[in-house]
């Protein structure tokens, strides 16, 4: 049974950094795409950053300040996230699949089968 456990999730100020992690079980993440998503209240759950092999995907809003990496050995992917604004704040979703989907040149959901449950990040004072 494939399990993705998010973590990471806190309330920061503008400005400041955060570092999420997704665990996964039942499967061996490198050999799949690991997308990073995000929900904020009232809006549609939107692409953040993909990663498939050595290709990395991110949406406009975040590019140079949100970086997705995977560490093999420990099954994990994180999305390193500096200089976060209080637009940032959503339900940050780590999701894995077959492959990166990119639509209108952000990351979709297209490609992802399987999901966490989600951690919250606030940006606010």
């Amino acid at each position: 049974q494939v399990q993705l456990v998010e973590s990471g999730g806190a309330l920061v100020q503008p400005g400041g950094s955060l570092r999420l992690s997704c665990a996964a079980s039942g499967l061996t993440l490198n050999y799949h795409a690991i997308g990073w998503f995000r929900q904020a209240p009232g809006k549609e759950r939107e692409g953040v950053s993909c990663i498939i092999s050595s290709t990395t995907y991110y949406r406009d809003a975040v590019k140079g300040r949100f970086t997705i990496s995977r560490d093999n050995a420990k099954n994990t992917v994180y999305l390193q996230m500096n200089t976060l604004k209080p637009e940032d704040t959503a339900v940050y979703y780590c999701a894995v699949g077959r492959y990166c989907a990119v639509v209108g040149g952000d990351p979709s959901r297209g490609g992802m089968d399987y999901w966490g449950k989600g951690t919250l990040v606030t940006v606010s004072t």
